[in-house]
């Protein structure tokens, strides 16, 4: 084990330092120009992200989860106490509604604005 993790870590640190010295950092207007498909930029590349974007980012990976959450409820029903699991599976998905329902009457679910 302890020369496993001596393994790992030497190369974690040759690693490292190959990758501070191997790369050739020489900008030129060509690299630092924004690229559009071969077309002159409309605007600048650096305009920032709206907070809708960002709420619709988060409720999906939020949702997405739910799935991981309760992926293994199905199989709840083989422990000793099934009803536990599935209380538990219905207070998330009741939680997870509510909190969608709330959400949408607020009109965070809009994106145009």
């Amino acid at each position: 084990m302890l020369l496993f993790f001596f393994i790992a870590s030497l190369l974690s640190v040759i690693l490292a330092a190959v990758s501070f010295w191997l790369p050739l950092v020489t900008p030129d207007t060509e690299k630092l120009s924004p690229y559009e498909c071969g077309f002159d930029p409309m605007g600048s590349a650096r305009l920032p992200y709206s907070m809708r974007f960002f709420l619709v980012a988060i409720l999906f990976l939020l949702f997405d989860l739910e799935i991981a959450l309760l992926l293994p409820a199905p199989w709840a029903i083989q422990l000793p106490n099934p009803l536990t699991a599935i209380v538990w599976a219905s207070i998330i998905v009741i939680l997870l509604t509510l909190g969608f329902i709330y959400e949408w009457l607020q009109g965070g679910l809009e994106w145009a604005e």
